[in-house]
């Protein structure tokens, strides 16, 4: 999960009010005429057959011109190939398309749903999941589904909730530290200890943005896996935001926290908004280090000159954080076949591929699993210097928190923290 599907989780009267109203939808639902989907993904050929004329809606993060890019040149023109209309519908917030349906289903809208899927985000997925939104018991029966690893702890979940066929993967992402390497050493991004004392050192030249933000929301969560040595200890049993051992680590990470503050960009006096402002302001040379989601792109911005040439990245030995993205399909869409098309082109190799040598998003299938040649063509992309290569990335990878989490230590660093 990166940028694209950032968004804020949905007002809890919005989903108060819808809890209850619609269950989990099965692998069948409605077609736009408001007849009983007929083919289940385990039947292709019929969902293939029924997904022909149809024109599907999905909604996501539109503010990435390399991935719009790659909606248009890769994913709609080869869903046009089976018969499918792609119509991306491009939204800033995931919530936005979130308060959609559940808008529709509170009007008693079950069928013909305006939205047809969506790029979800963990935490509003789980708001879907408890308010029977999606259409579920399908994603592992797309034929591509061979290639992703269902068991992946990242994939069998999301931010701590089931997947259960409620949504497919497309997209892997992975936290690291981006760093120009002319004013940080790699003593100095070793740990986060080691960044901290160089922030102390040289002030005002590292920043994260405020939380909410997924990103800055990543890099608190970083320090809070340092500083109790990994998310195990929060990963046992249901999350608990009242239970001591989340009382402890978050109140020693705001600690840890308000004390580096003084040295971050500005004397932490104010945070940037967002992600963008935070790689702005490297671009412009105003700040040497930041965490980003998307380390993959960090090459093109080499390339485009937006970074400079001594650009790298690293992962602090506490690890980095690692998720995927999902689509998922509303219960009430109207273009259900369709919708089933679009997650599996997503996830075909050759998309997948694309989406690699497009926008520098690291694959959410198993490249081994794939045809020798794709994953000779996966080993081909020329990656920069400047990029951690995958395996790196992934040595030390560390799951995501439950969303329940996610929340509090976003609530509590405003209180602690931004407003302290």
């Amino acid at each position: 999960m990166n940028r694209r599907t950032r968004g804020l989780v949905l007002p809890t009267a919005v989903l108060a009010a819808a809890l209850g109203l619609a269950a989990c939808g099965s692998d069948a639902g409605p077609t736009a005429d408001g007849a009983a989907v007929s083919a289940p993904a385990s039947d292709w050929d019929a969902v293939l057959a029924e997904a022909d004329g149809q024109s599907v809606n999905w909604y996501m993060f539109g503010g990435d011109d390399r991935l719009n890019a790659f909606v248009d040149d890769v994913v709609t023109p080869r869903l046009a190939e089976l018969g499918v209309t792609l119509e991306q519908v491009r939204i800033d917030d995931t919530a936005e398309a979130v308060n959609k349906v559940l808008g529709e289903q509170q009007a008693g809208r079950t069928e013909g749903g305006s939205v047809d899927a969506i790029w979800i985000n963990g935490e509003n997925f789980a708001t879907g999941v408890q308010a029977g939104l999606w259409r579920c018991d399908w994603s592992q029966d797309l034929p591509n589904a061979q290639y992703v690893d269902l068991d992946a702890p990242e994939v069998a979940t999301d931010f701590g909730t089931p997947v259960d066929g409620c949504e497919a993967a497309w997209q892997q992402a992975n936290s690291a530290l981006v760093y120009d390497s002319s004013a940080l050493d790699e003593d100095d991004v070793e740990s986060i200890d080691s960044l901290f004392a160089w922030a102390a050192a040289n002030p005002g030249r590292l920043a994260y943005p405020a939380p909410p933000d997924f990103f800055g929301s990543m890099a608190v969560r970083t320090v809070l896996y340092d500083t109790i040595g990994g998310p195990d200890s929060l990963l046992e049993g249901e999350p608990d935001t009242s239970s001591q051992t989340f009382t402890d680590a978050t109140a020693a990470t705001f600690e840890r926290l308000n004390e580096i503050e003084p040295s971050l960009w500005r004397g932490g006096e104010t945070y940037p908004q967002s992600q963008d402002d935070v790689e702005k302001l490297y671009a412009d040379g105003e700040i040497s280090a930041f965490f980003t989601y998307g380390p993959g792109a960090v090459g093109t911005q080499v390339a485009d000159g937006l970074y400079p040439d001594s650009t790298r990245e690293a992962v602090p030995s506490i690890g980095n954080i690692s998720n995927v993205s999902f689509v998922t399909i509303p219960a009430n869409a109207a273009h259900q076949a369709g919708a089933l098309v679009l997650a599996n082109v997503l996830q075909e190799p050759e998309v997948q591929l694309a989406l690699f040598e497009a926008a520098g998003v690291y694959p959410a299938i198993d490249v081994a699993t794939t045809p020798q040649a794709v994953q000779d063509a996966f080993a081909a992309v020329e990656t920069s210097p400047s990029v951690l290569p995958l395996d790196d990335l992934l040595a030390d990878a560390r799951p995501e928190l439950a969303s329940a989490y996610l929340s509090a230590i976003e609530d509590g660093w405003v209180a602690e923290v931004q407003q302290k």
